[in-house]
């Protein structure tokens, strides 16, 4: 009788399991890597590279430099008030927005209401299946009988009527986190609830408050239907909608001047992040920093 045989050990060098099948897994992980980012990566370079093309095209290929689409962009009557115009929406609307929903996130963290998350979920739930198209004709009709028809207020009222549920929904967890101890210690030297909040709550959810901000500036800042809807006056459209008359009557688009026009109507949005995700890095936390 032959005694028994130890069992044979794994063959590392089989198909695949050797250092070769590992340094092809890895070369072919970091490949398929590289081929989704530059998928990416090319509506970006061409949007850097298309306004300083002489001739630009849909296709990829390097640029003939020229600054004659800034030049024709400068004299068109509407493109820069657009910009202007844009930027007191957007700031219009975060600073309401921030503003409102953070007392209304901070009355609803703080005050024990039966029901209270239930209606946070409701206003939540209503903002996004009743959307700008939805109630296009009911907002017309109610910004023309509130003589808001052509006026910046009536599409910021708009626009920040839209945005507040979910930006209280988004303050009310940093609020949820603030430390109550803090708060109760001002009141104790008589400290009014406003007080409070201004020197103790907002210092503490400045990150919320500088998320909330930056959501809202891009929110308005992209926005389309409800400009185009209530502002009547050309030199009072955003670039949103300016943008919409670089195409001809035939649908032809201007390449040069929407890549142009693009380009620097994105900047002011990417820089602005930019600034914040450095300053506060978008914790989506409370509480106080040590």
């Amino acid at each position: 009788m032959s005694a028994p045989t130890a069992p044979r050990p794994a063959d590392d060098h089989g198909p695949g399991r050797g250092p070769v099948g590992q340094l092809l897994r890895g070369v072919g992980a970091y490949l398929l890597v590289a081929l989704a980012l530059g998928f990416f990566a090319l509506p970006m370079l061409w949007l850097a590279a298309a306004p300083f093309d002489r001739h630009p095209g849909v296709t990829a290929s390097l640029p003939e430099f020229t600054l004659d689409s800034f030049r024709r962009l400068w004299h068109n009557p509407n493109a820069v008030d657009s910009l202007a115009s844009s930027l007191v929406l957007a700031v219009g609307s975060a600073v309401l927005v921030v503003g409102l929903s953070a007392l209304a996130a901070y009355a609803l963290s703080r005050v024990r209401l039966r029901g209270r998350d239930g209606l946070l979920y409701a206003l939540l739930l209503l903002s996004s299946i009743v959307t700008g198209t939805a109630a296009m004709v009911p907002i017309f009709l109610l910004a023309a009988e509130l003589n808001l028809v052509d006026s910046y207020l009536g599409v910021i009222l708009v626009l920040t009527g839209g945005l507040l549920p979910a930006a209280i929904f988004i303050l009310k967890d940093f609020m949820d986190t603030t430390p109550r101890s803090y708060e109760e210690s001002a009141r104790v030297f008589g400290a009014s609830p406003l007080r409070v909040m201004k020197d103790v709550v907002v210092p503490v959810v400045r990150p919320g408050l500088a998320t909330v901000g930056v959501w809202t500036v891009a929110q308005v800042w992209g926005n389309f239907l409800i400009p185009f809807l209530l502002l009547r006056s050309p030199d009072k459209s955003p670039a949103a909608v300016v943008m919409y008359t670089f195409y001809t009557e035939g649908g032809q688009p201007d390449l040069a001047l929407i890549s142009t026009f693009s380009l620097l109507y994105s900047l002011p949005v990417v820089l602005m992040f930019l600034f914040v995700s450095r300053r506060y890095g978008f914790r989506f936390h409370g509480g106080i920093k040590a």
